[in-house]
């Protein structure tokens, strides 16, 4: 939102004296300056980059997720940058050289459905802060005010190649509120992840959830409940949104009064905010995208989208991605009638999948998971490339949370999210071995100085390499 400071001026004129003479007009007060609260940096980005040395891995295959496999190949990045990538690319003379032989080199793998630090280990009442269930429509709440840092699940994801998610609030509400993108590095606040200038994410549910948790507690209770509910919070955002339009044109006369709630919602309107919409069943995401019309935005992503495979033409042409599990359905009604090769019937009909964990182990094995779609896939007959595959789990979920330009495959210019595997990443044998986050060293599986844990597990478990 544009800056909305504003002046208030002093002013002051001549007036009569008793005996009816004048008196020189005083001197103007000094002007002051006065800002509102969302003129303020709204908990902004603290992320520094860490230092490292310039690195080049050779000799590993690398895949770019940019439709070329190169074997034998190398990948040099300094300052955070990826500087070259190709068949022979030279070392200067500070670099750390790392044989990349029978290995093979990713883009670091994003995560775009993440409930790491909200829903954080060791996973009681007390780190349960994804719902905010006190009403259908929570528009105000932010992930980052629950996350966690110190959640002892994030150093296993690291771990397993993920270099950037997204945390989202749970499916309780309608919607349930921002989300927060995050470069996963050790760090002691969550402002210290926060990815520099990304988007915001804007939770919304359909289906069960909502109407499960509302039913017997004013509503909603049914699935017209839940659009009849999506619309008078756009609604209400709407007038939200041209009040401060008018005031932001002349800042004439006092600002709007804030509502954290509609302030949301108008970013969605303005397009500066991604809506990511758990949704399972085919015709309910007919229906959102009816909603996304009649008010004039666009949603990012479908996530679940188990039925998303009966209108992956429609989906193609909306421009909407789905953020899929490989195999996981089944375990409620909407969730009745998946398919493994989901992900791969959306890329047949030109859609733009995604592979998601939605969970603390899957996220640790995201490369398997998009391995198995890939061979689902392949199996029916549906011709999915390795590069593919690839980038269900890498520059896709970039592009889900408009990070695409910075990050998600590897070609100069671009950030160094870097992660070499022991082998072929879409085998269940091959692990990560080494993870670079903005060209910082983030994990070593042979270096004990370079596998972080958290605060939580000091003196609870023994140090890598000990005897204990």
């Amino acid at each position: 939102m544009r800056s909305l400071s504003f002046l208030l001026l002093a002013l002051t004129g001549a007036c009569a004296s008793a005996g009816g003479g004048t008196r020189p007009a005083q001197a103007p007060a000094p002007a002051s300056t006065e800002t509102t609260s969302v003129a303020r940096p709204q908990y902004p980005s603290t992320y520094v980059r860490h230092p490292n040395p310039p690195v080049l891995i050779r000799n590993a295959t690398i895949m770019t997720a940019t439709g070329q496999e190169i074997p034998n190949g190398s990948v040099l990045f300094k300052d955070g940058r990826i500087v070259a990538v190709g068949a022979k690319v030279d070392a200067p003379s500070d670099a750390v050289v790392v044989d990349g032989t029978g290995k093979y080199v990713t883009p670091g793998l994003i995560d775009d459905h993440s409930h790491l630090g909200v829903y954080a280990a060791p996973g009681t009442d007390a780190e349960s802060d994804g719902n905010e269930a006190t009403n259908p429509v929570t528009a105000e709440v932010w992930a980052e005010h629950s996350f966690w840092p110190q959640d002892p699940q994030i150093p296993l994801a690291i771990a397993g190649g993920i270099t950037t998610i997204q945390a989202l609030p749970g499916s309780a509400n309608l919607i349930g509120g921002r989300s927060a993108i995050l470069k996963l590095i050790p760090a002691r606040t969550v402002q210290e992840m926060k990815f520099p200038g990304a988007h915001y994410g804007l939770k919304m549910a359909c289906g069960e959830n909502p109407k499960r948790v509302y039913g017997r507690r004013g509503g909603p209770s049914t699935r017209m409940g839940n659009m009849a509910g999506y619309r008078a919070a756009f609604i209400l955002a709407e007038a939200y949104r041209r009040r401060w339009d008018a005031w932001n044109k002349d800042h004439k006369g006092d600002p709007p009064e804030r509502n954290l709630r509609s302030e949301s919602l108008a970013e969605v309107l303005r397009g500066n905010m991604y809506v990511q919409n758990h949704c399972y069943r085919a015709d309910e995401m007919a229906q959102m995208i009816d909603l996304a019309h009649e008010f004039g935005f666009k949603i990012r992503s479908f996530h679940h989208a188990v039925e998303s495979y009966k209108i992956a033409d429609l989906l193609a042409k909306e421009g909407t991605s789905v953020s899929v599990w490989a195999d996981w359905w089944g375990f409620k009604e909407e969730a009745m009638d998946g398919v493994q090769q989901n992900a791969a019937l959306n890329q047949q009909a030109g859609g733009r999948p995604i592979i998601h964990s939605d969970d603390p182990g899957g996220i640790q094995r995201l490369n398997q998971e998009a391995a198995k779609a890939m061979y689902a896939g392949q199996r029916a007959g549906i011709p999915i490339t390795r590069d593919q595959a690839l980038r269900w789990i890498t520059v896709n979920p970039a592009w889900a949370v408009g990070l695409d330009s910075i990050v998600g495959t590897l070609e100069p210019g671009k950030m160094a999210d870097v992660v070499v595997w022991s082998g072929d990443p879409f085998s269940v044998y091959s692990k990560a071995v080494q993870v670079y986050n903005d060209g910082w060293l983030a994990y070593d599986r042979s270096d004990p100085a370079h596998q972080p844990r958290t605060d939580f597990e000091l003196g609870e478990m023994p140090a890598p390499g000990s005897d204990r």
